[in-house]
C-alpha cells in the first residue's frame, strides 16, 4: 500500500505539470457562482478593448518604424483575443446555461446573443472602428436580460 501512494502522487504531479489544455472559466456545471451582470460587464470591457485596439491601429497605420509596426501587431493580436473571448463567453456560458428554450422570449434572447457572436466575429475579421462600435451596441443590448441587482 505504501508503494501505491507515492505512485499516485507521481501520477498526479505529472498530470498537473504536463496539462496543456487551458482551463475554461465557464464550465458547464451549474455552480451558480457567476453573476450574469458581471459577465456582461466583462464582455463590455472586452468590446471596449477591441474598439481601442482598432483606434490605435488606425493611429499606427501610417508609421513605418519598427516600434510602430511591432505595436501594431500587438494591437491586432489583442483585438482578436478579446473578440474571441467574447465569442467563447457567449457560447460557453450564456447560450449553454442562461438562454433556455423554456423562456417566453427565447427566440428574442437567442437572436440578441447570436448578434453579439456575429459582431465579435466581424470585429475580429476587420480593423474597422465601426465594426467595433457595432459590437459594443450588440453587447449593450444584452443588459436588458441581465440587469444589476
Amino acid at each position: 500500500m505504501t508503494i501505491q501512494i507515492p505512485l499516485l502522487f507521481l501520477i498526479s504531479f505529472i498530470v498537473c505539470t504536463c496539462w496543456q489544455q487551458p482551463l475554461s472559466a465557464h464550465c458547464q456545471v451549474p455552480c451558480g457562482i457567476y453573476g450574469d451582470h458581471a459577465r456582461v460587464q466583462a464582455i463590455l470591457e472586452d468590446a471596449q478593448t477591441v474598439l481601442k485596439a482598432c483606434r490605435c491601429m488606425d493611429d499606427l497605420s501610417g508609421k513605418s518604424d519598427t516600434q510602430a509596426q511591432q505595436q501594431f501587431v500587438r494591437w491586432v493580436n489583442n483585438k482578436e483575443s478579446h473578440a474571441q473571448k467574447i465569442i467563447e463567453t457567449i457560447s460557453d456560458y450564456f447560450l449553454t446555461q442562461r438562454v433556455k428554450p423554456t423562456q417566453a422570449d427565447y427566440a428574442e434572447r437567442l437572436i440578441a446573443h447570436h448578434a453579439v457572436i456575429l459582431a465579435a466575429m466581424k470585429a475580429k475579421q476587420s480593423a474597422s472602428v465601426e465594426r467595433s462600435e457595432e459590437l459594443q451596441k450588440a453587447v449593450q443590448a444584452l443588459l436588458v436580460y441581465y440587469p444589476s441587482e
